[in-house]
């Protein structure tokens, strides 16, 4: 086999392994599905371009979500916008099993509407760490690679978010509830 063909293998199991999750993370950033879409794509572009770079081939994914979060601040920049306007509106990427009924379908979408409602209310620095961790999928080490911060204040920004959001989102559930 190549080089060429070793580079194309290895960049397509590595692009397959973290698309979805890096996708995730930037929709829930930007809001906007197709800017999304750019982003990640010239993140693939870059990272194809300077995969053999990467001095630590174990920690890719640690490169790839600090591309994804590196462009997405410089879009807001270059869009004259302020980096906590992350207005997420539209919630209708959820991934839903096939099998699952429509109520709950449209639970988990209300639910997640509410979510995120409540992110875009709460310190930009606790919103990315939750992001990172609950739709980018990564550990409190990779959280900490990504934003250079010590782990432990990744820890503790995800505690704070986590506990804010369970304190509203169960204020809310228990209004409609009396309603």
């Amino acid at each position: 086999m190549s080089d060429s063909t070793k580079n194309i293998v290895e960049f397509t199991l590595i692009y397959n392994q973290h698309k979805t999750r890096l996708y995730n993370y930037a929709r829930k950033m930007l809001g906007d599905k197709m800017m999304c879409e750019d982003i990640i794509q010239n993140v693939f572009v870059k990272f194809f371009e300077n995969m053999h770079n990467i001095r630590n081939s174990k920690r890719v994914d640690v490169w790839l979500f600090t591309a994804t979060r590196n462009a997405i601040y410089s879009f807001y920049r270059t869009k004259s916008s302020h980096v906590d306007q992350f207005g997420v509106l539209d919630s209708d990427e959820i991934e839903v099993d096939s099998s699952v009924k429509i109520e709950e379908e449209f639970e988990v979408k209300e639910l997640n509407e509410m979510i995120m409602n409540e992110l875009d209310k709460i310190s930009v620095e606790q919103r990315d760490v939750f992001l990172l961790k609950e739709y980018g999928g990564l550990s409190y080490k990779e959280i900490s690679d990504v934003m250079k911060i010590d782990e432990d204040l990744v820890k503790s920004r995800l505690y704070k978010t986590r506990q804010k959001l369970i304190n509203k989102l169960s204020k809310i559930v228990l209004n409609e509830r009396q309603l």
